[in-house]
């Protein structure tokens, strides 16, 4: 049994070796290398006219069709994230209405809304009057061209 495992391999490995040495051969052929090269160019040719004549008839080409499908497939996943986040929050907030923190989470809201609002206050009174900057520009762009 082994002579005829070894047999078979021996067979196998030449046969292998033969096919590699010919299609190295051939792919060094100036002529069949040449066909190769022709026809790749002649079926790229092909696929970018069949991709004008579709797009004349205003139909979608097999690669619009493909770049169309990874984009939607690039959306569904995103999506499936933002689901998973709803899922999440809803579980927290779920969870924290039922350790009657809701409550506490409302009156920190509160209070930030309120320190917003008087940071507001405080930014707008802080402000110049609006005609005393235009002044104090016009002051400026007359020293600074020389006008006194």
């Amino acid at each position: 049994m082994s002579d005829e495992a070894s047999f078979k391999g021996r067979v196998t490995r030449q046969g292998e070796e033969a096919i590699g040495k010919l299609a190295q051969e051939l792919l060094e052929n100036p002529v069949v290398s040449g066909a190769l090269s022709a026809a790749f160019e002649t079926r790229e040719r092909a696929m970018r006219a069949q991709e004008v004549a579709m797009g004349a008839l205003n139909l979608p080409s097999a690669s619009d069709l493909e770049r169309l499908t990874r984009r939607v497939r690039s959306v569904s996943q995103r999506l499936e994230g933002i689901e998973d986040g709803l899922d999440r929050l809803d579980d927290r907030l779920q969870r924290a209405g039922e350790d009657g923190s809701t409550r506490s989470l409302e009156e920190r809201l509160d209070k930030i809304e309120a320190l917003l609002a008087r940071l507001e206050a405080a930014s707008v009174s802080a402000q110049p009057p609006a005609g005393a900057r235009s002044t104090s520009r016009s002051r400026t762009a007359k020293r600074s061209t020389g006008n006194s």
